[in-house]
């Protein structure tokens, strides 16, 4: 499945329920998952971590439909070419940057 057709799948199960509870309120709900991820990262436990990474990544998509951004696109668009910083893959900027292309 490509991550396109994920987001909409998304849309279709939850669509009506995120959007009305709007962005705010999705955002905390992909905050607590992410601190579940944080808690599953720790423990190690692969079923958990499974879990959890398939957790945050539906909840992102939510919030990337609601704010009508089509994940596939700009994720391809903003890496295509390697490092958003350096151009290369590997990135070989000097330090990580605080976020991925920040």
């Amino acid at each position: 499945m490509k991550v396109s057709e994920f987001q909409r799948l998304i849309e279709d199960i939850y669509g009506a329920k995120d959007g009305a509870r709007g962005t705010a309120g999705t955002y905390m709900w992909l905050a607590e998952e992410v601190g579940e991820l944080s808690r599953a990262l720790r423990r190690g436990d692969r079923a958990e971590l499974e879990e959890e990474f398939a957790d945050v990544f539906a909840w992102l998509s939510t919030l990337a439909s609601m704010n009508g951004v089509d994940l596939e696109a700009v994720a391809a668009a903003k890496y295509a070419a390697g490092c958003p910083r350096c151009a290369a893959t590997p990135c070989a900027c000097a330090e990580p940057a605080p976020a991925h292309g920040a």
